[in-house]
């Protein structure tokens, strides 16, 4: 009786080893699986369509000369915050604006970093033109977007022949 107890014992130690034997197995099998998907050979290659419509990836790194041409949106941030004081109904106020400027492709993103100063100057220029109680109206906040956008173009255009920049984004706002 002894010796049955010890042979159901054995046995059951058996089949257990040989289940864990067997789930080791597969997981390495399905490891190995994974493995050659993810870094299989690179025999073949994708090759992607590209959209001659839009000028393929040369029209990416070209000067913007207006809505027409497409590349990938860079955003320029103007280091420091444009300050400026603005004439109102009852009192001036104090007006504080952080910009960052929408422009395509890398190549007019580092001609637009080299032109900083140049930029700063005339988006000084356009945001005094503002009085606060324009403002203080979100088509006053849009008229003066605009108008710097403009300006910027302007200084832009008289320095490097090309507009570069397509928007005028306000990401801080604050009148007091």
């Amino acid at each position: 009786m002894a010796d049955e107890e010890l042979k159901i014992e054995s046995d059951g130690k058996k089949r257990k080893l040989k289940l864990i034997i067997i789930l080791v197995a597969v997981l390495l099998v399905v490891a190995g699986g994974a493995v050659y998907f993810l870094l299989g050979s690179n025999d073949e290659q994708i090759e992607f369509e590209v959209n001659t419509q839009a000028g393929g990836p040369e029209a990416i790194d070209q000067e913007y000369s207006g809505p027409a041409k497409m590349g990938t949106a860079l955003y320029v941030s103007i280091p420091n915050s444009i300050t400026f004081n603005v004439p109102g109904a009852s009192r001036d106020r104090l007006v504080e604006i952080k910009v960052q400027l929408m422009v395509r492709g890398t190549k007019n993103e580092e001609k637009v970093k080299m032109h900083i100063p140049s930029i700063q100057g005339a988006l000084n220029t356009a945001f005094s033109r503002a009085n606060a109680d324009d403002l203080s109206t979100e088509a006053g906040k849009i008229a003066a977007r605009d108008n710097a956008l403009k300006e910027v173009q302007k200084i832009l255009k008289d320095v490097t022949g090309s507009e570069l920049v397509e928007q005028v984004l306000f990401t801080g706002f604050v009148m007091q």
